[in-house]
């Protein structure tokens, strides 16, 4: 499956979104932003595609203001490539 980041400027906002889409059932696990993504603070929040639209609604309903955007995961022969949804 394909893996999708949310990415933040805000560590502490990362760590608060990742305990939000757990507590609401979304399995999200908090991870180093990859640095060959080059963004964001150094955390994100990895979670499968098809929980998309439910994370969505819930990093707007949370007026998160480092949201940075979310991130396609893909690795071709073992490196990882990223594209901005």
């Amino acid at each position: 499956m394909t893996e999708v980041l949310a990415v933040f400027r805000s560590r502490s906002q990362a760590i608060d979104c990742n305990t939000r889409l757990r507590q609401y059932g979304v399995p999200a696990v908090l991870i180093n932003t990859p640095k060959e993504a080059n963004i964001g603070c150094g955390l994100s929040v990895k979670f499968q595609q098809n929980a998309l639209n439910r994370v969505k609604a819930l990093i707007h309903g949370g007026n998160y203001s480092a949201f940075y955007g979310f991130y396609v995961m893909k690795n071709v022969y073992g490196r990882p490539f990223f594209s901005r949804i």
